[in-house]
């Protein structure tokens, strides 16, 4: 199992968290067994990573801010 050291932002860890604590599988057989072929696990964590929350622009410092305050310098 490799394990990513960086997150990208609040999507990646929530999906760390699930995954340590087998809530991702608890989804994917819920939602088979309603009949749906994907949980939206995948498309939550995306969402969740957008660098427009405020809680990624908080926390998560992405390279498009490092780049707007090297160019008020």
């Amino acid at each position: 199992m490799a394990i990513e050291k960086r997150s990208h932002g609040f999507g990646s860890d929530i999906a760390k968290v699930t995954k340590l604590t087998g809530a991702d599988f608890i989804a994917k057989k819920i939602a088979q067994k309603l009949g749906y072929e994907d949980c939206g696990c995948a498309g939550r964590e995306q969402s969740l990573n957008n660098p427009d929350l405020l809680v990624n622009k908080v926390f998560y410092k992405t390279k498009e801010v490092d780049d707007d305050t090297e160019k008020k310098d």
